[in-house]
């Protein structure tokens, strides 16, 4: 799918920026293709775009709202419908990361038939995967994954894609999310897929490739979480990593949505070795990507050079202060790129 832009990012009635995470993902990666938000009553989040209507952005030259924040289960909250209709009566293509599809909305289905605007539903997916083969395939994978959901996975892997190329290797992103599609273009969302279907769908994601390539593969949920473990069990065996990064939020003491604790930067490394050896017995941490936004930056860099020197591998958060030591060290276990 392509889908148009720029865009106008829906922010609806969110409570906070988490719950807006794939607009303020796509605004850090693609700000050039965002001309504005839009936001309902009581909405708590904010991408510090100009706040516009429809017919204002349509105007100023938009082509998609973009429903850029989520809420328990996917499912899209009544009292949204009639932004989106508006939306497009104004012109504008709409595309959502919701797991029900838009034109399950019969106000939204007649609004678009009405108007031929088009629906995107980037949750569903149009390629009908295999189960998980196990096979080793050519090609080398970095995987991030976290000691929790929302901890920096996607924004990890885009700034490791982003760095090792510079450092000169041959770096490709494989986005296994709904923002993650929206800031690459292409991509799976892997939470959609059925169960039997989720390391196969990675492996696709991921195929072989040349030696010397590697695909950085966004991570999803944690090992440990209750709800999601069985979507990051999936992709680990899927994407069959050579190299991980454990990412992590400084200060989060139990799992978002759950009150199960966030485990330990320890437990999630022997856990990922442990569980990602089945297909891929080479699998190896090259180190931690820490979320310190609540920190001063010398409280971060002290609380970054003590996770170090208890783990014996690089830490680093990656949006403050870089991916090179991270990169570094990746160079360090499989070579300078020719």
């Amino acid at each position: 799918m392509e889908i148009a832009h720029p865009y106008l990012l829906f922010l609806g009635d969110v409570h906070d920026n988490l719950a807006a995470k794939t607009a303020l993902g796509i605004v850090d990666w693609r700000r050039d293709w965002c001309l504005g938000q839009i936001r309902l009553p009581g909405c708590k989040a904010d991408c510090g775009l100009p706040d516009l209507t429809p017919a204002q952005a349509a105007d100023q030259g938009t082509k998609t709202f973009v429903i850029g924040c989520v809420n328990p289960g996917g499912i899209l909250p009544e009292h949204w419908v009639n932004s989106i209709v508006e939306a497009l009566e104004s012109g504008l293509d709409v595309a959502s990361g919701l797991h029900m599809r838009l034109e399950e909305v019969p106000a939204i289905r007649d609004a678009a038939q009405r108007t031929g605007r088009r629906l995107f539903n980037v949750r569903q997916n149009n390629e009908t995967f295999k189960t998980g083969s196990g096979a080793k395939r050519t090609g080398k994978r970095l995987l991030t994954v976290g000691t929790d959901c929302s901890v920096g996975k996607k924004y990890t892997a885009l700034a490791m894609e982003r760095g090792m190329n510079e450092a000169g290797f041959d770096a490709s992103f494989c986005a296994t999310g709904q923002t993650g599609v929206f800031i690459s273009g292409r991509g799976i969302a892997l939470d959609a897929v059925v169960a039997d279907f989720i390391s196969g769908a990675a492996e696709w994601l991921s195929p072989p490739a040349d030696d010397d390539h590697w695909h950085v593969v966004e991570g999803q949920g944690s090992l440990f979480h209750p709800s999601f473990a069985g979507v990051s069990l999936g992709l680990l065996h899927g994407s069959q990593p050579d190299a991980f990064v454990v990412c992590h939020e400084q200060g989060r003491e139990l799992m978002r949505g759950v009150q199960t604790p966030v485990p330990s930067i320890r437990e999630v490394i022997e856990g990922t070795l442990s569980m990602g050896r089945l297909t891929n017995p080479d699998i190896r941490c090259i180190g931690l990507s820490i979320n310190t936004s609540a920190m001063d930056e010398a409280d971060a860099k002290n609380y970054l050079a003590r996770l170090s020197a208890e783990s014996h591998l690089p830490a680093t958060d990656s949006v403050r202060f870089g991916v090179a030591p991270l990169v570094t060290r990746l160079q360090e276990e499989f070579g300078t790129p020719r």
